[in-house]
């Protein structure tokens, strides 16, 4: 199995998204940076936004030297109001006019018990996981609803729909963005949009390095037997942007390597 860094290294390029322009939030690392990544190689223009103006510039760059395309911004997703509505604004001038692809991967993750949790860590939550992904559709669809096409990628978690002694308002907000995209496919899919949930297993991603033996251990018993790479989430990005599934409005896609349908009771 290769790693997260040697598949992101090797991505074959087609054509398969040419012509179409990808608004990725938090990409610039981890799961964020992945989808960009495996999107440009498919022939996307993706514009790459994260509050790191070096780090968002340094995945524009790569790739750019991998031949694809791709532009940089910073947002910060907890901020103002004004904040969110601007990189909507921005990233659909830098992107030609007009935004295609809207995945709202942007996401914080305190998971302490409930009384540990700060009211500013859970003022911060709430605004990056929840409102954020409403300002963004709020101001990005209904374009794509204009033109009869475009998609919504909302990335969830396994952990929304399972009962764990922590982390309750980090669950509950990704349990919010599922509902978020029920009611979505409802309101814009008959205008031509799709939009669906991918919900990661346990991945390892930069951010949660330190908890590299809790993630295999809490891994070894699922059918895949390794925590989730940034990667496999991006390539189920890629198939549900593709046009090959149309039919999946409001659809939850676990990509988690089992964990959540055979975990132990």
């Amino acid at each position: 199995m290769k790693s997260n860094i040697e598949e992101l290294d090797i991505l074959a390029r087609d054509s398969r998204l040419d012509a179409r322009t990808a608004l990725i939030t938090g990409s610039t690392s981890g799961i964020g940076e992945a989808i960009a990544r495996v999107l440009a190689a498919s022939g996307a223009t993706v514009v790459v936004s994260g509050r790191d103006a070096d780090r968002a510039d340094a995945v524009a760059r790569s790739i750019a030297d991998a031949g694809g395309q791709a532009h940089a911004v910073t947002a910060d997703l907890g901020g103002s109001y004004a904040d969110i509505r601007a990189l909507a604004t921005e990233a659909t001038a830098i992107a030609g006019g007009r935004i295609d692809i809207l995945v709202n991967n942007a996401g914080i993750y305190p998971v302490s018990p409930t009384a540990d949790l700060s009211d500013a860590d859970l003022d911060a939550l709430l605004a990056t996981n929840i409102r954020a992904p409403h300002v963004l559709v709020a101001e990005l669809a209904p374009a794509m609803a204009e033109r009869g096409e475009g998609a919504v990628i909302n990335i969830g978690s396994w952990m929304s729909r399972v009962g764990v002694p922590f982390g309750a308002a980090y669950t509950a907000s990704k349990a919010a963005v599922e509902q978020m995209t029920r009611t979505w496919a409802a309101e814009f899919g008959p205008r031509g949009i799709t939009v669906m949930t991918v919900a990661p297993g346990a991945t390892s991603t930069p951010g949660n390095a330190d908890s590299a033996d809790a993630l295999a251990a809490m891994t070894s018993g699922t059918p895949a037997g390794r925590p989730v790479r940034p990667v496999d989430i991006a390539f189920a990005v890629r198939w549900l942007v593709s046009g090959e599934a149309a039919f999946m409005h409001g659809s939850v896609l676990d990509v988690d390597g089992g964990i959540l349908s055979t975990r132990p009771s």
